[in-house]
């Protein structure tokens, strides 16, 4: 039996180590801007009621506690305009990229399906199409795809890794373009409460789908607005057969979130202040980032929300990683994202304030 891993592509990460290695050995350190893990701490509200939940000796369920269900509907309900979001619609998952990776093989997809996601896009979404071994296909457009087969639209706004919005009138009709074709939605939002120059919306909010969650499924994560990647705490809501569905299945494979884990989301979802003061951090960091890079000839593009910046100088994006390794700079080749992004990089601006200070300066 071949490997599992043959279907899959290289590790992109992997090709980045020389570079890594050469941006180490600056004097100076290494600036890592290559990878958007969180840097800041976990702010203490939660790192409390995470310590306060630690004697659990019994199992978690799958679908999480019923306090637990309050605040993603809650949530759901206050910060993305949703409307009639009950326990039903949600459901708690064990980090965003495991619900990407493994959704297609959750739902039952195989050869002879097709998954579709942006040209330019997260690459766990042709990951997930290639473990449960149906068909990746790529686009620029949604509506203008074939839907025969296909079985699985993945959105991702804002975009990473581009930082791109779709608008409220494009999320409409690639909503109703997905149900007159029985294509089940998936809307990565996981950054969408990261929006610069625009506001991002959910295709859960009511003149996007007409107050109706059917073939829709949005999918949130903790680990960018409360510094939760360690956590591994995200959630998907939508369609409540879907999330029916997602939960028997994910039952039999015991896929839980940890007790302590549902006890911080809780109190993570239900505090709004602790999001206000990461974004001004970043936002500090992202604007010093962008002029360091406008001053250095690159071209900034979209980038109206995430937490990267989409950068180019117009020349192979692999040069451009060489170059700034040299100042002990690390960023992400743009074509891990697809060909389409052969000529640009993403300049993550989740490192801390010291090291994006040595970034500004090194650019400049």
């Amino acid at each position: 039996m071949p490997p599992v891993s043959s279907r899959l592509p290289v590790f992109p990460w992997d090709r980045l180590e020389p570079y890594k290695a050469t941006a180490a050995a600056h004097p100076d350190g290494l600036v890592d801007l290559s990878v958007g893990t969180p840097v800041d701490p976990v702010p203490p509200l939660i790192q409390r009621a995470l310590a306060a939940a630690t004697d659990r000796p019994g199992y978690p369920t799958v679908w999480g506690t019923p306090a637990l269900r309050d605040a993603i509907s809650g949530w759901c309900e206050r910060r993305l305009g949703a409307r009639g979001v009950g326990h039903g619609n949600v459901l708690p998952v064990v980090g965003s990229k495991e619900l990407v990776a493994w959704l297609p093989i959750q739902l039952g997809l195989g050869p002879g399906d097709r998954v579709a996601y942006p040209r330019l896009a997260y690459p766990t979404y042709e990951v997930g199409a290639r473990l449960a071994g149906a068909e990746p296909v790529v686009y620029d457009s949604p509506t203008e795809l074939d839907p025969a087969g296909l079985r699985l639209l993945w959105l991702n706004s804002p975009s990473n890794p581009t930082g791109r919005v779709l608008s409220a009138d494009e999320l409409r009709e690639t909503v109703r373009w997905a149900r007159e074709h029985g294509v089940l939605l998936a809307s990565d939002e996981c950054y969408l409460e990261l929006g610069w120059d625009v506001e991002p919306v959910s295709v859960l909010r009511p003149d996007i789908c007409d107050g109706d969650f059917s073939g829709l499924l949005a999918v949130h994560s903790l680990s960018k607005r409360s510094n939760l990647a360690g956590y591994r705490a995200a959630f998907v809501a939508g369609d409540a057969e879907v999330v029916g569905e997602l939960l028997k299945v994910r039952k039999h494979g015991g896929m839980m979130t940890p007790a302590p884990v549902q006890e911080a989301v809780i109190a993570a979802l239900g505090d709004d202040a602790h999001v206000a003061e990461q974004r001004e951090r970043y936002a500090a960091r992202r604007a010093a980032l962008r002029a360091a890079l406008d001053k250095r000839g690159f071209r900034v593009e979209h980038s109206e929300a995430s937490l990267y910046l989409w950068a180019t100088r117009d020349e192979p994006c692999w040069e451009t990683v060489a170059e700034l390794a040299e100042h002990g700079v690390l960023v992400a080749p743009g074509d891990f994202y697809g060909p389409a992004g052969g000529k640009f990089v993403r300049v993550a601006f989740t490192a801390t304030d010291e090291r994006v200070a040595a970034a500004v300066r090194r650019l400049s």
